[in-house]
């Protein structure tokens, strides 16, 4: 009887076993899951997280790329304040120097120049410097003036080209280090890396990446309107210049006939 009720302690005793462990096993789970969702709850959400999870390398990229916006920004809202048609070519200018050229007042013609000082001015002052000499020397003064112009504007708005051509190359060199990242991170665990391991670097090159294209787009698409605004003003400046001459050139044909 003895050996009966050990038998049957033993019987009672393995469901409980069982019972335990299930719990036990249970209660893991439980955890490993609640676990899962705060590690998941840890990765990086938000938009400054984000820029600034690729590490030190990530974060310096990332202030360059800033610093190039801040200055194309800078560069852009200058440029409309300047390259605007009132401020190149003032109006009545033309006209006015035109009037004191056919009054025969060439002091006028300086006096009006130097009051409006501007692109058509300082054109205009080429010309008037060179009347003595006939309508050849004013032509190629008109010309040298207009070229030394257009090419200090150009000039002028070269700088957003060189921004635009820069911030891709500072992302794909953020690009580039961030995936040197993420492979050393699988060489150095034979293979085994698991993706938070390798977040970090992805995020880099990633990142990196759409801040140079978000700073390369808008300076290239300005350097474009802007180009093609001086090219406009320059040929208006250049029939205004004809035009303010053009009694002195027919008079110098009238000679040639």
């Amino acid at each position: 009887m003895k050996t009966c009720r050990l038998s049957w302690a033993q019987r009672l005793r393995v469901p409980a076993l069982g019972i335990l462990f299930s719990t036990l096993a249970t209660n893991c789970s439980q955890i490993m899951g609640q676990e899962e969702t705060a590690s998941a709850s840890e990765a990086p959400s938000g938009l400054m997280s984000i820029i600034f999870s690729g590490g030190v390398v990530g974060a310096i990229m990332i202030f360059i790329l800033l610093a190039l916006s801040m200055t194309a920004a800078y560069l852009i809202f200058d440029h409309l304040m300047t390259i605007r048609l009132k401020d190149l070519m003032p109006e009545g200018l033309a006209d006015q120097v035109r009037d004191a050229l056919i009054a025969g007042d060439p002091n006028a013609a300086r006096q009006a120049c130097n009051a409006r000082p501007s692109f058509l001015a300082f054109v205009l002052m080429h010309g008037i410097a060179e009347l003595e000499f006939g309508w050849t020397a004013v032509e190629k003064s008109l010309e040298d003036a207009l070229a030394e112009q257009s090419a200090r504007l150009f000039r002028k708005i070269e700088y957003l080209s060189v921004i635009g051509n820069i911030a891709p190359m500072v992302g794909l060199l953020g690009t580039v280090t961030g995936m040197i990242i993420a492979f050393q991170e699988v060489a150095s665990t034979q293979g085994m890396a698991s993706a938070p391991q390798l977040a970090r670097g992805i995020y880099q090159a990633l990142i990196t990446t759409v801040g140079g294209l978000i700073v390369a787009i808008p300076s290239i698409g300005a350097f474009a309107i802007f180009r093609n605004r001086i090219d406009q003003f320059v040929a208006e400046a250049a029939f205004a210049a004809q035009n303010v001459f053009a009694p002195l050139r027919r008079k110098a044909k009238r000679k040639a006939d």
